[in-house]
């Protein structure tokens, strides 16, 4: 689980700087700056990330009404792009501190290098 969201957050960031955001925020998220400073730390990547009780399916098709989905997505994660950014949206997620698996849905908006 570790090695997924690092992947995922990975290959969106690719070492670009922060930016403005693009991209709506969900309705009702609550930034985690834990885990932006986690994954600044750790990875070097630069984001936001938020956190919800919703499910991957209704936060996934919140971002489907804003933006383009890769892939297909499935009840565990989809991915999104925007113009200057991209987001990730995956339940369930490991916290890179603590080493837990957390239940919640996590949203990574991170900058995407052009």
């Amino acid at each position: 689980m570790k090695m997924h969201l690092a992947a995922v957050v990975s290959i969106l960031a690719l070492s670009a700087p922060a930016a403005a955001k693009d991209v709506p925020v969900y309705p009702g998220a609550r930034a985690d700056a834990g885990v932006a400073a986690d994954l600044k730390k750790q990875m070097k990547i630069d984001g936001t990330f938020y956190r919800t009780s919703d499910s991957v399916a209704k936060v996934s098709g919140f971002y489907r009404q804003h933006l383009k989905e890769l892939g297909a997505g499935n009840d565990k994660g989809a991915t999104f792009t925007g113009d200057k950014e991209m987001v990730t949206v995956q339940n369930p997620w490991m916290d890179m501190n603590s080493g837990k698996v957390q239940n919640d849905t996590l949203i990574s908006i991170v900058p995407q290098k052009r």
